[in-house]
């Protein structure tokens, strides 16, 4: 036999293999992920190859990306969501509308919904959660000791801090008119996770700020998420807004931007934006 004829066989071979192993793949290639910490978790799982699409939000890792997007996760259309025909739903419990909802529940096919929270042991949950839908517990429990104990560890860093600073998150200057973040919102949280104190105590939830409010919270640094559009805005424009103008945040020029969806999405990466909130804050 000659060695092109060997070469011939050899070549039909791999290319067996590699069909085969496509094949595999996209057998397994059976869940769908709605919303951004849902999809990190199944990344830093590991099970990213089971993944047929993602929603909008899913937009970290950037591998991500390379997935069909079946819509934003609060606006979400059921026959968007079935025509990727997943056997696996995994979804944040803030997907929407409750009626679509209602819909992919009612299908035929498997639907778990991962809790939400705002602290180590909430996001903790989430991961083992996702774990257990995706059978690979014992690596869901290692990935959510890890994230609980980097968060134990910037919190205790942050407890060692004599005089807190004063943050105040700024979700949107959009028309030079402030929304910020009070109580009992995930930027409240990592706020306190990271050492600081929330400006705006007295307020809960996403709220309009009137110039007289902000002035009267005197942040000594504004917290916003890092995003372009129409809710961009530079440092000089954000302090040059009567609100923000008289703050000692203004003074100092304080601005933080950190991701938005590492700041407030609550997965695997929180305890990178606690501990990158704490540095620029306090420093090293």
């Amino acid at each position: 036999m000659s060695g092109a004829t060997l070469t011939r066989r050899a070549a039909l071979a791999l290319a067996g293999c590699a069909l085969a192993v496509s094949a595999q793949a996209a057998e397994t290639a059976d869940v769908l992920s709605l919303g951004g910490a849902v999809t990190e978790i199944v990344y830093a799982l590991g099970e990213q190859d089971r993944l047929v699409a993602r929603d909008t939000t899913s937009s970290f890792p950037p591998e991500a990306l390379a997935l069909p997007d079946v819509g934003y996760l609060r606006a979400l259309s059921p026959e968007g969501v079935l025509s990727v025909a997943p056997a696996l739903i995994l979804s944040e419990a803030d997907a929407g509308p409750p009626e679509a909802i209602e819909v992919l529940r009612a299908a035929d096919v498997a639907f778990v919904t991962v809790p939400e929270g705002f602290d180590a042991a909430a996001i903790a949950e989430k991961i083992r959660v996702v774990g257990a839908a995706l059978d690979v517990p014992e690596r869901a429990e290692a990935l959510a000791a890890r994230v609980a104990a980097d968060i134990a560890a910037t919190e205790a860093r942050a407890q060692a801090v004599d005089t807190p600073k004063r943050v105040l998150f700024v979700l949107s200057a959009q028309g030079g008119k402030l929304m910020a973040g009070g109580q009992d919102t995930g930027a409240d949280a990592v706020i306190r996770m990271a050492g600081g104190v929330n400006a705006l105590s007295g307020i809960e939830g996403y709220k309009p700020l009137t110039d007289e409010a902000a002035a009267a919270a005197a942040p000594d640094v504004v917290l916003m998420m890092d995003r372009g559009g129409d809710h961009a805005a530079t440092a000089q424009e954000l302090f040059a807004l009567p609100a923000l103008a008289v703050t000692p945040a203004a003074r100092d020029h304080a601005l933080v931007r950190i991701d938005g969806l590492k700041l407030l999405g609550f997965g695997p990466r929180t305890a990178e934006a606690v501990s990158d909130l704490h540095r620029a804050l306090y420093g090293d």
